[in-house]
């Protein structure tokens, strides 16, 4: 592992592993009073130990790394074998079994270890008492369980990780929905108001200028300032107009509402089979309609997919003489609209919100279903006169 990816507790663990490891090859060379051939595999054991950490191919390659422990093994081993007191160093040398090797050899290399500890208590003539065989079962254990765990929590820890980087992108892409919604919001509520506000004024400016300029004589001075006061009334109007096309809904800027309505029917994944039809004959519609029928579709349709478990769906625009009806309808599963409660899996706002776009422009929601019989949701806004419309 490179030492740079350690956390500060992992990097003080090594640490103590290192002096421990070192501590008892000490407390072997010295225990064994003198004898070269002890202190030469004590030496020999701690060389080979010092070169893993330094060698670059031991910390990146899984297979360098067994190949060190098993060097490092074989030098123990010796050492095991000239003095009891090599054993001890059978601590140090679970962790490393645990930590370098996977689970299905690193825990028979444990028993191995631990089994090599005892045997060589044995065989060096040492009084057999419980402890000779309960420490390096107990050491073993502790290890196993010590690293175990940890490799448990570190999953996890990692998985918790995720989890939170998850849960902040997804909160940062809804705050950037949100804020894109509340854009669009704005926008249409700003068409609408300049609609019904500043249009309808100039269009009614530009009416009122109309019939003061029939009742003045042709070529008067009078007449001349209405006329030229008209023009700039329906020049101002113009301009009006193109400003809330500019804040209508992208959909719409590509073209006719029928066609905005058609590109909804295109195929989605797991989604129903939707087609659009066009009934009547298309008249110009002001921008607020258009907006409004255009997004009373698309929450419609949006509910049908999410809600309805539907196979098909069909949506519906018809030019009357006097109104204009869009109408979705769906062989879902359908429900009580008369229960009071929303939709199975609905939060009852999206009718809400379809009711109230209908009703601000003097129109009519209305919605027909029931459990099993799927769902028919009808808008009909009335037509005026084209001097009202913008």
């Amino acid at each position: 592992m490179d030492p740079r990816s350690l956390t500060p507790a992992l990097r003080l663990l090594r640490v103590c592993l290192h002096l421990l490891m070192a501590a008892l090859l000490a407390l072997a060379a010295l225990r064994a009073a003198g004898d070269p051939a002890v202190v030469a595999a004590a030496a020999v054991v701690g060389a080979v130990y010092a070169a893993g950490p330094a060698l670059r191919a031991v910390r990146d390659s899984r297979s360098a790394a067994a190949l060190w422990l098993g060097a490092l093994s074989t030098a123990w081993l010796v050492l095991l074998a000239l003095t009891p007191d090599g054993l001890w160093a059978a601590f140090p040398l679970y962790f490393l079994h645990l930590h370098l090797l996977p689970v299905r050899w690193s825990l028979p290399a444990v028993a191995a270890t631990a089994g090599a500890a005892i045997m060589s208590y044995v065989h060096h003539g040492s009084p057999l008492n419980p402890g000779a065989f309960i420490g390096p079962l107990l050491g073993a254990a502790v290890a196993v369980a010590t690293v175990l765990g940890y490799q448990a929590l570190y999953r996890e820890s990692e998985r918790r990780r995720r989890l939170i980087e998850e849960l902040v992108s997804t909160r940062a892409e809804l705050a950037a929905a949100e804020r894109h919604a509340g854009t669009l919001a704005e926008r249409e509520r700003l068409a609408r108001e300049i609609h019904d506000t500043l249009a309808q004024g100039l269009s009614s400016i530009q009416l009122l200028l109309r019939a003061a300029e029939r009742t003045l004589p042709a070529g008067s001075p009078a007449a001349g300032h209405i006329e030229r006061a008209r023009r700039a009334a329906q020049d101002n109007l113009a301009e009006a107009r193109r400003f809330v096309r500019a804040l209508a809904p992208a959909d719409l800027a590509r073209g006719s509402l029928a066609a905005a309505l058609e590109r909804l029917c295109e195929p989605v994944h797991d989604g129903p089979r939707v087609r659009f039809s066009l009934s009547g004959t298309p008249v110009e519609l002001p921008t607020p309609y258009e907006v409004a029928l255009l997004r009373i579709a698309q929450s419609a349709l949006a509910n049908t997919v999410r809600h309805a478990a539907a196979r098909r769906a069909e949506i519906t625009l018809t030019f009357m003489d006097a109104s204009v009806t869009l109408d979705v309808v769906d062989d879902g599963k359908g429900f009580d609209p008369h229960s009071g409660a929303p939709p199975a899996g609905g939060g009852g706002f999206g009718l809400q919100a379809m009711r109230s776009r209908a009703r601000s422009l003097g129109g009519s929601f209305t919605v027909e279903s029931a459990p099993g019989q799927g769902t028919a949701v009808a808008v009909s806004l009335p037509l005026r006169t084209e001097e009202a419309l913008v």
